[in-house]
C-alpha cells in the first residue's frame, strides 16, 4: 500500500479514536459508574454489547469513558517527557562542556535503574493514583529523548550551515530555534509517537497492579485488575479492556512506523 495512503488512513483512524474519546461522556449508552446488582456478570448481548461487570455496570460504556484516562494520560505523559527531555538534550549537545557533563550525569542516574521497577517503587512510596503513575513514568521516560536530541544536536553542530550561521553572528537561541530544532523534530516526533503505545501499556500495567488509577475508575488497566478474579466465569471483564489496549497500541505503533517512512525518505523500501 502507498505510504501516503497508509498515512492518511491511520491519521483518520486516530482522529476518529480521539474524537470518540473526547465525546465519550455524551455517547455512552449507560452510566459507566451506576451499579445494577440485578445485571451482574451478564455475558455480551444486544443490550450490553460487551457484557457487565460484578456490579452490573456496562463494560462497553466503561471502555469508552476509560479511554479518556488511559489515552489522554499517555498523551500528556509523552508530551511532557519528550519536550523536557529534548530541551535537555539540545542544551547539552549545543553548549557542551561542564553543562553537558552535569546534565548527562543526571541522565545516567535515571538510566541506571530499570525503568518500570523504578516507577513501581516510586508509586509504591508515593501511593497509588493516576497522578503519581504519570509522575513516575515521566521520570523514566525523558532520558531517552535527552540522549536522542543530544546525539542529533552534536551531529548538526558540526555541519557547515551551523558554522556559517555562527560566523554570520547568529545568536545561540536563533541557531537552536531556526536550524537545530526543525532538523531534529522529525525523529523526535516519530519516537514520541511510538512511545505513546508504550505509555498506554505502562499506565495500564501500573493500574493493573493497583498502583495507578484506583476503583471505581474505568481506566483500562484498573478494569483488567478488577476482572482478573472472574476470568473463568466472566472472561469478557478482562478481555474487553485488554482488546482496547491492544488495538489502541497497535494503531499508534502503525502510525509511528508510517510517520517514520513519510518523514524520512531513506526508510522507504
Amino acid at each position: 500500500m502507498n505510504t501516503n495512503l497508509k498515512f492518511y488512513l491511520l491519521t483518520f483512524a486516530i482522529c476518529i479514536l480521539l474524537f470518540i474519546t473526547i465525546l465519550a461522556p455524551y455517547i455512552v449508552p449507560f452510566d459507566p459508574y451506576e451499579q445494577n446488582l440485578a445485571n451482574t456478570l451478564q455475558a455480551p448481548n444486544t443490550i450490553h454489547l460487551l457484557g457487565t461487570d460484578k456490579y452490573g455496570r456496562d463494560i462497553f460504556s466503561r471502555i469508552l469513558i476509560g479511554a479518556q484516562t488511559t489515552i489522554f494520560s499517555s498523551l500528556f505523559l509523552v508530551i511532557i517527557s519528550s519536550v523536557f527531555g529534548s530541551l535537555i538534550g539540545v542544551i547539552c549537545g549545543y553548549f557542551g562542556k561542564n553543562l553537558d557533563n552535569l546534565l548527562m550525569r543526571i541522565t545516567d542516574i535515571f538510566l541506571a535503574f530499570p525503568g518500570i521497577i523504578f516507577a513501581i517503587a516510586l508509586v509504591g512510596i508515593l501511593g497509588g493514583s493516576i497522578f503519581n503513575a504519570i509522575l513516575a513514568l515521566s521520570l523514566i521516560s525523558w532520558p531517552k529523548f535527552a540522549l536522542l536530541a543530544r546525539s542529533q544536536t552534536l551531529v548538526l553542530k558540526n555541519s557547515l550551515f551551523i558554522k556559517a550561521s555562527i560566523i554570520n553572528g547568529s545568536s545561540d537561541f536563533k541557531i537552536i530555534y531556526k536550524h537545530i530544532l526543525p532538523n531534529i523534530f522529525p525523529i523526535l516526533l516519530t519516537t514520541a509517537t511510538l512511545n505513546i503505545g508504550t505509555m498506554i501499556m505502562e499506565i495500564a500495567g501500573l493500574s493493573f497492579l493497583g498502583l495507578g488509577a484506583m476503583p471505581p475508575s474505568a481506566e483500562w488497566g484498573a478494569m483488567m485488575s478488577s476482572g482478573r478474579i472472574f476470568l473463568q466465569i466472566a472472561p469478557w471483564m478482562i478481555l474487553a479492556p485488554a482488546a482496547a489496549i491492544f488495538l489502541t497500541v497497535l494503531l499508534f505503533n502503525l502510525f509511528a512506523d508510517v510517520l517514520n517512512e513519510k518523514l524520512d525518505p531513506k526508510q522507504l523500501s
